[in-house]
């Protein structure tokens, strides 16, 4: 499936074919371009390496800052001024942007480094990137977990150099500009190089070899050479004072001559890094073509994991392409924590776990289980180390500002990993970190009254006390576990009994209808409080669309008035944002596997494609692609409850990876879906030769392998309507009204005035 990937997918504003039928109706206040990158990475590894243009927001490509609507434009064409390292894939507004050591191949003197050439030619695949400068010397770039090697070939130049800035980093947008607090750069040998530079308080050392014989190797400062300076230090180091400096190798090229570039990175100095280096090429030099084999290894290993049947090249592409994003973050960098010394388990870019719980993380558990629990640990080191599970981690000291997006998530992927059953973690010592992460920053509000504003942490942290509770049933702590199976219960108050929906309060990225529809541990409940099942359904259509005019999506620079508008619609965002991604199955709740099916087969026919604008919003770290994977293959997980809900595959036949076993899905009676085509609905199915009547499996099932049928049909049948997925609620429970505790409400902000804090999406 890697001859399959496109890199280059999502790298540009959205560009899909006119969306008709319920697809029509749905807003998209986002903006509309997937914010992915072509440049070279690893799977799940802690380099990537790319074109600079200083673009919004990974470095790469054409655009400025954007928030909503149509992206604007940095500039015209494809422009970059050297090739960086460690980007963010498909974020937003996330403020540290990475794109340190720029590598600038230049064939004019150091006065005009920064100015940028024009690229032409540019290839990408999993793990290699690729393209030629204007200037004539074609640039190629591969990685490995921990280094970069790039690969130079000049034309013929009296004076041919290769430029590395240690002084920049971010973007070229404005506020975008990463300056390092401290800098230290020294020539070691000929062709040897090392230094360090501290970045968003993270000390990020290189260790660097050019193969390059008979260039002059010097430093330099403020864009002058040091003749004969073997060392530069740099301290308190401010954008006033900030002057460019680095180190480079420059002499006479002959035609076709090629100069290799290899640099190790570690954040536990310099020797570290070179230790990577030497890990990452065996000390093969020159390395590139070794190094890129093994990465290309590695990439198909992980690629060829799900195998689907299509005859369609580009559903291939799409598919190939979702699953290449899926794995490209988080960043793991086992032994590599800046900030305390132990070895061990560590992990940055989790941008973040609002994006990616429901689907990425999912995923992972799936395909690479050992990975999921190193992600697990590595959290609760970090909560240890730093006192709390993140919502967003960066590799930058300080915790980042993302506490307003969610609350209790890393506890939905501790919950699957101990159900399941996977070894590798010490649940006394989750435990503790768990409960206790519950009750900080809006958890105590929620403990004080009931509740928590913004009122969307009130259902998250409900759900994290419904996950913890297993946990603390399994080491053996029953009242733990009944106290917060108790506290679990408290997500009624977050809803107005008058509406079925979320009370009014102030929303990140969307509006009450946005998070009204999600899957909760308690649906049984949540639709009795929404009126019943005809009532429920009826708030699901309308805020699907069914029956609605279609929109104008927002354009360029939208008005405040044109986005408020959008707004009030109270519309699904169709896979432009995050918030409601797992709202089409809350249908399978109210018996209407059927209207899931006919929303899943919208998405997934209309809203993905290929070419550059082939992505309806960011990928968010592969939140959105990995919901594509799973959508493609007829499962969605129900993340932190260890259940998958079945709905009707856009592949004939696929095969796919479990954490104990094989998992195969066939099925009978299908149609290659088409955008505007004929909706498949499910008419049956088994499960290891069984009749399966319910619309779901455990993940216990699901993750030990086994055949997995699927009989399809045109029209809608009955398997579904009366088996629904499971629903916790303690014995006896009466039904949900909200409880009359204390409400300290704020100031209600009407539902079409969303707070819209622009971090990842």
């Amino acid at each position: 499936m890697i001859e399959d990937v496109d890199p280059f997918i999502g790298t540009g504003e959205t560009d899909l074919p006119a969306q008709t039928g319920l697809a029509a109706t749905w807003w998209w206040p986002k903006p509309q371009v997937g914010n992915t990158h072509p440049g070279a990475t690893y799977p799940l590894g802690m380099v990537s390496a790319c074109a600079y243009s200083g673009g919004y927001p990974t470095g790469y490509g054409a655009y400025d800052l954007s928030t909503e609507g149509l992206p604007p434009r940095l500039h015209d064409g494809d422009h970059a001024s050297g090739f960086t390292h460690f980007q963010q894939s498909g974020t937003g507004a996330i403020r540290k942007y990475y794109n340190y050591f720029r590598v600038s191949p230049m064939l004019e003197p150091l006065d005009v480094l920064g100015r940028t050439w024009e690229l032409t030619h540019e290839t990408a695949s999993p793990g290699y990137y690729s393209a030629t400068l204007d200037s004539g010397v074609r640039a190629e770039i591969t990685v490995g977990p921990k280094s970069a090697i790039h690969r130079y070939t000049f034309p013929e130049h009296h004076d041919a150099r290769v430029v590395v800035d240690f002084s920049m980093g971010g973007l070229a947008i404005p506020y975008g500009a990463t300056v390092p607090l401290r800098g230290h750069l020294e020539s070691v040998a000929p062709g040897v190089a090392q230094g360090e530079i501290v970045v968003e308080g993270a000390p990020l050392a290189v260790h660097l070899e050019c193969d390059v014989e008979g260039w002059r190797q010097m430093l330099w400062y403020d864009r002058r050479l040091m003749p004969g300076g073997t060392r530069l230090d740099l301290d308190h180091i401010r954008p006033t004072t900030l002057r460019p400096f680095g180190l480079m190798w420059a002499g006479p090229s002959l035609a076709g001559q090629t100069v290799e570039l290899r640099i190790g990175f570690s954040l536990r100095g310099v020797d570290q890094a070179r230790k990577n280096l030497r890990r990452d090429t065996d000390d093969a030099a020159p390395a590139f073509d070794e190094r890129r084999t093994r990465t290309e290894a590695q990439w198909r290993e992980r690629l060829d994991a799900i195998r689907v049947e299509t005859p369609s090249s580009e559903r291939r592409q799409v598919f190939a392409t979702a699953l290449y994003h899926s794995l490209i973050k988080p960043s793991f960098a086992a032994d590599e924590s800046p900030f305390w010394p132990s070895k061990g388990p560590w992990v940055f870019d989790v941008s973040t776990m609002w994006d990616i719980y429901r689907t990425q993380l999912p995923l992972l558990t799936a395909l690479l289980p050992d990975k999921a629990v190193e992600l697990a640990n590595a959290l609760l080191t970090i909560c240890e180390e730093e006192g709390n599970l993140p919502i967003g981690y960066r590799m930058a000291r300080g915790s980042d500002r993302f506490g307003r997006q969610g609350s209790a998530l890393a506890h939905t992927l501790l919950s699957d990993i101990c159900q399941l059953g996977l070894p590798g973690i010490d649940w006394d010592w989750a435990l503790v970190h768990l409960s206790t992460d519950l009750r900080r920053t809006y958890g105590e509000d929620y403990l004080l009254h009931g509740h928590a504003h913004p009122i969307s942490h009130t259902l998250d942290l409900s759900f994290g006390y419904w996950c913890t509770r297993h946990i603390a049933s399994v080491v053996g702590d029953d009242a733990l576990a009944a106290e917060f199976e108790e506290l679990a219960t408290r997500w009624v108050n977050a809803y107005d009994p008058g509406t079925g929906l979320l009370k009014d309060s102030t929303y990140y990225e969307g509006t009450r209808h946005n998070y009204s529809f999600r899957l909760q541990h308690d649906m049984e409940g949540r639709i009795a409080l929404a009126g019943g099942d005809e009532r429920f359904v009826a708030q699901l259509d309308e805020f699907f669309g069914y029956g609605a005019d279609a929109v104008v999506q927002p354009g360029l620079a939208p008005s405040a008035e044109e986005m408020a508008a959008g707004y009030e619609l109270g519309r699904f965002e169709g896979l432009n944002n995050e918030p409601d991604m797992e709202a089409p199955w809350a249908y399978y709740y109210a018996g209407r596997p059927d209207r899931t099916a006919e929303v899943v087969h919208a998405i997934v026919s209309q809203q993905f494609g290929t070419g550059r604008g082939g992505l309806p919003g960011n990928d968010d770290s592969g939140g959105l692609s990995s919901w594509y994977v799973w959508a493609a293959l007829g499962l969605f997980p129900v993340a932190g409850q260890n259940i998958f809900l079945i709905h009707p595959p856009s592949f004939r036949y696929a095969t796919l990876p479990m954490a104990h076993g094989s998992l195969t899905i066939d099925t009978s009676g299908f149609v290659e879906p088409e955008p505007g085509g004929p909706v498949q609905y499910v008419q049956a199915v088994s499960f290891n030769g069984a009749s399966l009547e319910t619309p779901w499996l455990s993940g216990a099932q699901l993750h030990e392998g086994g055949r997995l049928h699927i009989a399809l049909g045109p029209e809608p049948s009955d398997w579904g309507r009366d088996q629904r997925p499971p629903s916790s609620r303690p014995a006896g429970a009466p039904t949900p009204r909200p409880t009359p505790t204390a409400q300290v409400e704020p100031d209600p902000i009407p539902a079409s005035a969303p707070e819209i804090i622009e971090e990842t999406s």
